[in-house]
């Protein structure tokens, strides 16, 4: 059973940073699939905010960009989503994903929410 579980969130002040992680347990696959990290603030749909591809290639919203940065360990298969420059409006529970082409397991989420 393929497993995602997030860590890293909370509260920050806005200009603060954060980091999530995403450990990913029972799946051989993690290293040739894409993860994705993605969020849904209230009233909003879900959307995506960064993948990485098996080869490390990056896509980010242009939301984020310059300010988020995503990694991945394959060793411990963990992604990481490294969050500077945070403001209110990036308030939202943050999911990562696994899967190609399209996400096919997801995490629980976990809520980071900013403060202005």
């Amino acid at each position: 059973q393929v497993q995602l579980v997030e860590s890293g969130g909370g509260l920050v002040q806005a200009g603060g940073s954060l980091r999530l992680s995403c450990a990913v347990s029972g799946s051989r696959f993690f290293s040739v699939n894409t993860m994705g990290w993605h969020r849904q603030a209230p009233g909003k749909q879900r959307e995506l905010v960064a993948t990485i591809t098996r080869s490390r290639s990056t896509n980010y919203a242009d939301s984020v960009k310059g300010r988020f940065t995503i990694s991945r360990d394959n060793a411990k298969n963990t992604v990481y989503l490294q969050m500077n420059s945070l403001k209110p409006e990036d308030t939202a529970v943050y999911y990562c994903s696994l899967g190609d082409p399209e996400p096919v397991y997801w995490g629980q989420g976990t809520q980071v929410t900013v403060s202005s």
